[in-house]
């Protein structure tokens, strides 16, 4: 085999039970599978553990990566019917999914509502985690986050809205990622990464169609549940945090507490220049540099 070609991640299903309800989660399993998981990542809102493959594969020769699909997206079939405030159940899902494993002393990363799941996983379980690596993390002013569910946010927020009006169907794969190519959130992606978000971002139909994965319902209860609070998981999580920032248009808003979070030294935040929310598909080579880094430490 050409030592340049990646190898393809093994598609896995695990069945586990949450306090949220129980089902089926899908995940992709990068690297040595004799070797124990160095590092569980975890998607964006609205993508799927495939849209990273790129990214990640190039590490899958000495480091062992494992990347679910989160309830509600891509194959993995968990409830989503439930009455919500938070982002916990993300949380919880992914503890089960670490108890199922059997994984511990792991690095958790993420991208995204990825990136604050596992802050907040860590947080929960602080003797679990070797390190986090987050990268772009949804982490709003203790203030948004105290107001919780909130029906005025639906209003506010462009993302909420742009999911409401989203296309759920198409007539294939290949129609939609010509749909997508360029443009919105797909406009710094190459065309490896935006084929690999359709070809795990929708189910067939009956009809020979396709529709969306995760259903645009589903999106904006991610967007307006964020009860959550991501500053109080700083101070309970116990291991080296690395934050990697966009430049453009972060959700990631830390400036009110910097000095406050990175002050010991245990928290590092860097904000990545010309980037924006979709750093890992624009800086693949530092999201892969970042995650060696922190596997590696002591």
């Amino acid at each position: 085999m050409d030592a340049r070609i990646e190898p393809e991640p093994r598609m896995r299903r695990l069945r586990l039970e949450t306090p949220n309800g129980g089902g089926e989660m899908a995940f992709l399993d990068f690297g040595p599978p004799d070797r124990r998981a160095d590092v569980v990542f975890l998607h964006a809102n609205g993508f799927n553990a495939r849209a990273y493959r790129s990214i990640l594969a190039p590490l899958a020769r000495d480091l062992r990566i494992v990347a679910p699909d989160q309830r509600g997206h891509g194959a993995t079939a968990l409830p989503i019917d439930r009455p919500r405030t938070t982002w916990l159940d993300l949380r919880d899902d992914l503890l089960a999914f670490l108890d199922a494993m059997r994984i511990d002393q792991v690095v958790l990363a993420g991208h995204s509502m990825g990136g604050t799941a596992s802050l907040l996983a860590a947080a929960k379980s602080p003797t679990r985690v070797r390190a986090l690596a987050l990268f772009d993390p949804v982490i709003l002013p203790p203030e948004a986050e105290r107001a919780g569910a909130s029906a005025g946010l639906a209003g506010a927020s462009p993302m909420a809205r742009g999911a409401l009006r989203r296309r759920r169907e198409f007539p294939s794969r290949s129609s939609a990622a010509e749909a997508y190519r360029g443009r919105g959130a797909f406009r710094t992606w190459t065309d490896e990464q935006l084929e690999d978000y359709v070809a795990a971002g929708f189910r067939n139909r009956a009809d020979g169609a396709v529709e969306l994965a995760c259903t645009p319902e589903w999106e904006v209860s991610n967007y307006l549940n964020q009860g959550h609070d991501s500053w109080a998981a700083f101070h309970a999580s116990t291991c080296p945090i690395r934050i990697l920032r966009a430049e453009i248009d972060s959700p990631g808003r830390l400036d009110a507490r910097l000095h406050e979070l990175t002050r010991s030294g245990r928290i590092r935040v860097e904000t990545v220049p010309g980037t924006t929310h979709f750093l890992p598909m624009e800086r693949p080579d530092l999201v892969r540099q970042t995650l060696r880094d922190v596997v590696e430490l002591p």
